[in-house]
């Protein structure tokens, strides 16, 4: 072990500016060296500090917070921390407060249902977006769909699974003057890592499109500056960030965009008058009109703890410590070779570390060049106290390409008999002939040491034969 962190100090020297995290692990998050853990899924959620839970625990101790749509001294209170944190969240990413509001939400797919369901998709109006989404950007075609609005989807270029920049600019040229064009993206994919463009948005702004960048991947190890990027939308899941509380998210929105939207409904707390025998309501100003009934005004204050936290660590120095770690894996998993000599492991994306995050998304293959099932290495590894995330995680359009799936085995599948309303799993796995449904996810994070991607280099060439 002492030779092999020597080697990796040799290639990655700026790792031990990192120190400070390893010693925070040792106090803050000491349960996770106690019980033996080997955590590699911060792609899927971070891991939470001591301290935050303690600091928000003596918040709620010592003060007494009622329903924040109200006046009253217990009212007020919650108003104050809530509108603290919404305030945190703007200082966070960089973002003027006269140019962009936060709503706060269940989670990230929560903020991109509120775009979905509000942005004014009609005829002559276009959704564009990247194979590489989360099922939650997907999930918006659906809006566009039934409002008559176009479609289109900008396919991924193997071996890297960076996206055709050709095809586009080509798709930009596309809007229509005078129309609604919504352009979506990743920052950060969570199937492969690859970082796509920041740059993009301001020439997608140029061709006429509103811009939804999805951060949730990206934001954790990553500084995203509002002010010198400047998408329409960005929702966020707080607990990838920081880890606690899970059950929040956020959609950063300029207030120019928010302006766009028109809601399908009102709800509690979202209307400044309704009235029924009026039949009419008036929807609030800016983040209140989008806010659907009373927020969740005990755990908003975790936020802005949360984001001090990331802040004292430094976001730029967790994102070099997942760089290092990441280059140290990628090189050692491509490396290991069984006695035939075939790989041991396919990886779906870049095999550097150039604008790539920390998620290594591979298939693993025994002596004879035959995929072994991920279910089987999740289970294998569960055996030895470490936790992967295995299947397409809720990315299709990235799983489909990087695992060889075409449209025509789609189309037989989705059209088979009984496949009209209802798909599981296993019919699915039928249909695509024995080709991997799934992969398996080693996500290095904030908290990752070299002991721990030792600890899964070791568990893989267990594999090895």
């Amino acid at each position: 072990m002492d030779n092999s962190y020597a080697n990796f100090l040799k290639k990655y020297p700026t790792y031990e500016s990192t120190a400070t995290i390893d010693e925070l692990r040792a106090t803050d998050y000491r349960r996770l060296d106690r019980a033996e853990h080997i955590y590699l899924d911060y792609t899927g959620g971070g891991i939470y500090a001591e301290s935050q839970v303690k600091k928000h625990q003596q918040i709620l101790l010592e003060n007494t917070f009622g329903n924040p749509h109200s006046s009253n001294p217990t009212s007020i209170a919650a108003t104050h921390f809530v509108e603290s944190a919404r305030g945190y969240v703007l200082k966070y990413f960089n973002a003027d407060p006269a140019e962009y509001d936060v709503i706060f939400t269940a989670n990230a797919s929560g903020a991109l249902k509120i775009v979905g369901e509000a942005y004014p998709f009609g005829p002559g109006d276009h959704y564009l977006l990247t194979f590489d989404n989360h099922n939650s950007v997907n999930g918006i075609r659906e809006f566009a769909h039934c409002k008559g609005a176009e479609v289109t989807y900008i396919p991924m270029v193997l071996p890297d699974m960076r996206v055709d920049e050709s095809m586009l600019a080509a798709a930009w040229d596309k809007a229509q003057p005078g129309h609604n064009n919504l352009f979506a993206y990743p920052a950060q994919s969570n199937f492969s890592s690859v970082k796509h463009p920041l740059t993009w948005i301001e020439k997608a702004h140029a061709k006429g499109w509103d811009v939804l960048l999805d951060a949730a991947a990206f934001s954790p190890t990553n500084k995203l500056d509002l002010s010198l990027y400047k998408p329409d939308f960005v929702p966020l899941s707080f607990y990838k960030i920081f880890g606690y509380p899970t059950g929040l998210g956020a959609l950063v929105a300029r207030r120019t965009a928010l302006g766009k939207l028109h809601r399908p409904w009102f709800a509690g707390g979202t209307i400044t008058v309704a009235s029924v025998q009026g039949d009419k309501y008036y929807l609030a100003e800016g983040h209140a009109a989008f806010e659907d009934g009373t927020v969740d005004y005990l755990n908003i204050p975790a936020v802005e703890i949360g984001l001090k936290h990331i802040e004292n660590i430094g976001i730029d120095k967790i994102h070099e410590r997942v760089h290092c770690l990441t280059g140290w894996l990628l090189g050692n998993l491509t490396a290991m070779k069984h006695s035939t000599g075939l790989p041991l492991v396919k990886v779906y994306g870049p095999t550097t570390t150039e604008a790539r995050g920390g998620a290594v998304t591979v298939n693993f293959f025994d002596q004879n060049g035959r995929a072994i099932d991920h279910r089987a290495i999740e289970e294998a590894a569960n055996k030895v106290n470490i936790s992967l995330r295995t299947g397409c995680f809720c990315n299709p359009g990235a799983g489909e390409l990087a695992l060889g799936i075409s449209r025509v085995e789609l189309d037989v599948c989705f059209h088979g008999p009984g496949h009209e309303d209802r798909l599981t799993i296993d019919d699915f796995r039928s249909c695509i002939d024995g080709k991997s449904s799934g992969a398996v996810r080693i996500s290095v994070g904030m908290l990752t040491n070299f002991n721990d991607v030792q600890g899964l280099l070791k568990f893989c060439e267990g594999l090895l034969k």
